[in-house]
Parts: structure tokens; C-alpha cells; sequence
């Protein structure tokens, strides 16, 4: 449905800039887009990297004109806490699929598991999952993933800047990933449990970083529910202005 600020009852927000949310898990990019827009009326809203719903921290919103820097925010690097299970397996390489293998996984060493993960640095190529945005012949492939249908995805060209171990207590190992637009972290955790051969999901992901915008930035949705439209252009204004000499 196109998006008529007219009908709210409150004046359009004209503020132009950017709005860092700490996006919760279960509720997708889009969700909090629409939140935005219709909370505070604003006519132009729009976000700068999807995350999946299982996912939770950093969401770019660009409101107003900045609309149009949102391609060129997309395109920076990202930076993802990621908690990766090994043994198990889903159809949509994170803990929101079904199961579709237990293996077991005892016989992996923790130095195994550092030097797999080491070994993921660099450029690569990574094919899209099936449970994505990414279109194939016009269609969504995590619709017709719903439907049982597996198609072929090309691969995809990615960077994995650098891989920081944070904590491996097996099944469990986090690390902290700084990589390239497009990647997905959960198709990495799944590559490098086959790499194990053990199989292995993304059991949790947090943005912190993207290109320039930090998570400390960031403002929870609930702390949104408890603002005016004031409160808001004061936040957006001083985000901008401290950012500003970064934008231009």
C-alpha cells in the first residue's frame, strides 16, 4: 500500500538524516522500518543492510533525502559477534530452520576449530543460502525454499577481512567477523562445519559495526516507543551532526 502521511495525526517528520536502531531478534529489517514510519509519520524511511530476524544489533535508517545515501551505506563493510554450534544442522544454516542433521562432533579439537575458522580469511566465493532475499528467475529463494524447492544460486565474490575468536567451549565457538557486503554469516558457520565435518548453524548474531555507525550509537526500539516526534529530531540532528564531517 503506498504510504500517504496525510492520513496520520501527526505533521509529516522533515528531518532528513540517519537513525541507528538496536534491532531485537525476531523482528525483521522491514518491521522496524514500518515501525518508524508510522510512529513518528515520516514519509521517507528506508535501511541500509538487511538482518535477518534471528539476528539482532546494528539497523542503518536513512530518513528524509538521506534516502538516497542508502545504496552507498549498504555497500560498506560490517562487523558481526557470531556464535557458531557445531553438530547440527538446519535447512536455513541458523537456529529459525528445521533440523536436518545432529552429528557428532567429539572427536573436533579446539585447535581444529581455530585453524577452520582461521582458514576463512581472505576473498572468496560463497553461494547465497536458499532461506534469503536473493531473487532466481524473479522469484524469492527463501519462498521457494518454504515450497521444498532447492535451486542452483551463483556464487557470490566476498571478503572476510578478519576473524577474531572470542571463546570456544565446543559445541560452542563465537568470533567476531569483519567482512564485506552481501556475506552471510550463517552460510559461513555452515561452511566451516562441513569443512570440520561435523556440520555446524549459527546459534546467534549481533551486529556491532557498519562502515562508520557503531552499535553504542544505536537506540533500542523500545526507547522509540517512548518518543515524541521532538525527541526524535533532536537525536537525528545531533547523529548528524556528529557524523557529518564523515557524510560530506
Amino acid at each position: 500500500m503506498r504510504y500517504n502521511s496525510k492520513k496520520h495525526h501527526l505533521p509529516p517528520f522533515k528531518t532528513d538524516g540517519i537513525l541507528l536502531v538496536d534491532k531485537p531478534k525476531e523482528w525483521t529489517s522491514f518491521d522496524v522500518v514500518n515501525m518508524i514510519r508510522s510512529r513518528f509519520n515520516i514519509p521517507k524511511v528506508g535501511h541500509c543492510g538487511t538482518l535477518d530476524p534471528a539476528a539482532s544489533g546494528l539497523l542503518v535508517l536513512v530518513l528524509g533525502k538521506f534516502t538516497k545515501l542508502s545504496q552507498k551505506f549498504s555497500g560498506e563493510d560490517k562487523v558481526y559477534q557470531s556464535d557458531m554450534l557445531l553438530g547440527t544442522e538446519t535447512d536455513s544454516q541458523d537456529m529459525d530452520g528445521e533440523i536436518t542433521a545432529e552429528n557428532d562432533y567429539s572427536q573436533i579439537s579446539e585447535e581444529q576449530v581455530r585453524e577452520v575458522i582461521a582458514s576463512f580469511v581472505g576473498e572468496q566465493e560463497q553461494v547465497p543460502p536458499m532461506f534469503s532475499a536473493k531473487k532466481k528467475d524473479g522469484k524469492r529463494l527463501y519462498k521457494l525454499a518454504r515450497q521444498g524447492i532447492e535451486v542452483e544460486r551463483e556464487a557470490k565474490e566476498i571478503n572476510i577481512e578478519s576473524i577474531d575468536i572470542d571463546e570456544i567451549n565446543l559445541p560452542h565457538a563465537k568470533f567476531t567477523v569483519k567482512c564485506s557486503k552481501g556475506t552471510y554469516i550463517r552460510t559461513l558457520a555452515a561452511d566451516m562445519g562441513a569443512k570440520l565435518g561435523c556440520g555446524a548453524v549459527l546459534f546467534g548474531l549481533r551486529r556491532t559495526l557498519s562502515g562508520q555507525f557503531d552499535l553504542k550509537d544505536a537506540v533500542t526500539v523500545d526507547t522509540l516507543k517512548t518518543w515524541e516526534q521532538a525527541d526524535l529530531e533532536i537525536h537525528v540532528r545531533k547523529l548528524l551532526f556528529e557524523k557529518i564531517s564523515k557524510l560530506v
